[in-house]
């Protein structure tokens, strides 16, 4: 039994007005949960720069050397957010101007 996935991109119903069954089976979907996911990593990051400073301020040197790599890869974690939701703009904006031209061709 198919399913709305396997079936080929219908012509006449653009993709965001089908419903998603998963947050990745649009654009749209995807584009929140990467927003959702880069505020829990800012809220990470904010975490564990008060980690650091308490680290330092009981004189435990091991414990804040080890949260700056925390903190370390929790910026470049960010920065590939940060990209992705980028790359996620491209598409939606890339997708509504493909729409666009096939309505005009009509």
């Amino acid at each position: 039994m198919a399913d709305e996935r396997d079936e080929p991109f219908d012509d006449n119903q653009p993709s965001s007005d089908k419903l998603a069954a998963t947050p990745f089976d649009n654009i749209e979907g995807a584009h929140e949960y990467v927003r959702l996911l880069a505020s829990a990593i800012a809220e990470a990051e904010a975490s564990i720069q008060e980690d650091i400073a308490l680290a330092q301020q009981e004189a435990a040197p091991r414990r804040a050397d080890a949260l700056r790599i925390v903190a370390f890869k929790l910026q470049k974690l960010r920065a590939h957010i940060m990209g992705s939701r980028q790359i996620l703009n491209d598409l939606r904006t890339l997708r509504r101007l493909l729409l666009a031209e096939r309505r005009r061709r009509r």
